[in-house]
């Protein structure tokens, strides 16, 4: 077990998220080079891809928890058939989610509000996407135990050959070049599933050489029935947190599908992928600062991890505005990255400036919500959730934007009162101290 600090655990995984967010980008940022629609369309079905990722998020956030407090606590063994038990259930409900998305793709595209030529494009990508999408959840689980263990190095260098691997395909695929056929929205999708394939592939030899053995799936006999039950205490709140923003998402892409334009469709498409340049950071942060407050908690070292989740709170909000001040600044280039539709550039560049109340809000969540996962204190974050983003964020966008006739405006509007709501009711519950009274070791 390595010696953790904030910073050796933030920029491993800054590197590491900043790549893996770039998947998606690339493959938004090569299919607008090959129709607008397509990129549009494959965005779409990420979200629909992202409520079932939300099932792995239940075992390898919570298996994050219970790995960092019990190798604080001493309790190697503890962890390591917590890991056991992560890698054994995200493959096997992986396998099951899969086969449902391959099966049902076209039915629940449709639900969602696609139709016509982007519901084409979504099915092409999610069937291919979906069927694969067992191996995001091995990167899942394989990934949070290394992370854990203290080793943020080897899953950024996995995410960097993923990458390459991802990006050179996609522009082989989608537009056709070297020889290859044009594939378009299948390219894209075989891309980025053969580059999950390798990344399992790297970590799973990391893992059983590093930091696990083999032989660590022999401690789920007998069956460990009270590590399963704190999985899922910490697991399904955390989850479901997670799967109220994306539900919530799902149905303002759906506003935008049935009551605004192709032209809107296409902003919001490239303006969430510009947006997630701005609270990379804050992702990696996040993430640091809850393996820290795991590991700090597990030791009982609770002053300790206070003032490790304050400072990387700090740090992250002050990265987080420096970054949106550049992209106001810049707003103009970086949508042209994208498209010459000046109706979308002019709407994408107010948006951009609307963004950054969204990113105050944001970025205390992503610290925050974080360090309480890490002492264990998930039901508050949840609970908070589902009353904001239904109330505020989703109900807010549809008023906003439809009824009153501010559009995209409309929803940014929502999305910053949702997000600035949570993040200061987190800082609250953060300062009164009542997560020291949550750990599970």
């Amino acid at each position: 077990m390595k010696k953790i600090t904030l910073f050796s655990l933030a920029w491993p995984i800054f590197i590491e998220t900043a790549l893996f967010m770039t998947l998606g980008f690339v493959d938004v940022f090569v299919l607008s080079r090959y129709n607008d629609l397509a990129a549009s369309a494959v965005n779409t079905a990420n979200q629909a891809i992202s409520i079932c990722t939300l099932v792995f998020t239940v075992l390898s956030t919570a298996s994050a928890v219970l790995i960092s407090q019990n190798l604080g606590a001493g309790k190697r063994q503890e962890a390591s058939r917590i890991a056991a038990l992560s890698i054994t259930f995200n493959l096997l409900i992986g396998i099951v989610i899969s086969l449902a998305l391959l099966i049902f793709s076209k039915p629940i595209l449709a639900f969602i509000g696609a139709q016509g030529e982007v519901l084409q494009f979504a099915d092409e990508y999610m069937k291919i996407v979906g069927g694969f999408l067992f191996t995001q959840g091995l990167l899942n689980a394989l990934s949070a135990i290394i992370r854990n263990h203290g080793y943020t190095k080897p899953p950024m260098y996995v995410t960097v050959v993923m990458n390459i691997i991802n990006t050179v395909l996609d522009v082989i695929f989608v537009l056709g070049l070297l020889g290859a056929p044009q594939l378009g929205v299948k390219g894209a999708a075989i891309a980025t599933s053969l580059s999950r394939v390798v990344g399992v592939i790297a970590l799973a030899i990391v893992v059983f050489t590093l930091v696990e053995k083999p032989s660590i799936f022999k401690l789920l006999k007998p069956f460990p029935f009270k590590d399963m039950w704190q999985l899922l205490k910490i697991g399904v709140p955390s989850a479901f947190e997670s799967f109220n923003y994306n539900i919530s998402q799902i149905v303002v892409t759906s506003i935008v599908l049935n009551c605004l334009s192709d032209t809107e469709l296409i902003t919001k498409t490239y303006i969430s992928n510009i947006s997630m340049f701005f609270y990379i950071f804050s992702v990696s942060i996040g993430q640091a600062s809850q393996i820290m407050t795991g590991h700090l908690c597990g030791a009982k070292k609770y002053d300790e991890a206070y003032k490790s989740g304050l400072k990387a709170f700090r740090c992250a909000f002050i990265i987080a505005m420096c970054l949106e001040i550049v992209g106001i600044i810049f707003r103009y280039n970086l949508i042209g990255l994208f498209t010459d539709n000046q109706a979308v550039i002019e709407m994408g560049a107010n948006l951009i400036i609307l963004t950054i109340f969204v990113e105050m809000g944001r970025t205390t969540n992503l610290t925050i919500i974080n360090a309480l996962r890490g002492a264990g204190d998930v039901f508050f974050p949840t609970g908070v959730a589902i009353f904001s983003m239904w109330i505020v964020s989703t109900l807010g966008s549809y008023l906003l934007a439809v009824p009153l006739g501010l559009g995209l405006n409309g929803l940014w509007i929502a999305f910053a009162a949702d997000e600035c709501l949570r993040g200061i009711l987190m800082l609250w519950r953060w300062k009164k101290g009542k997560w020291r009274s949550k750990v599970l070791v």
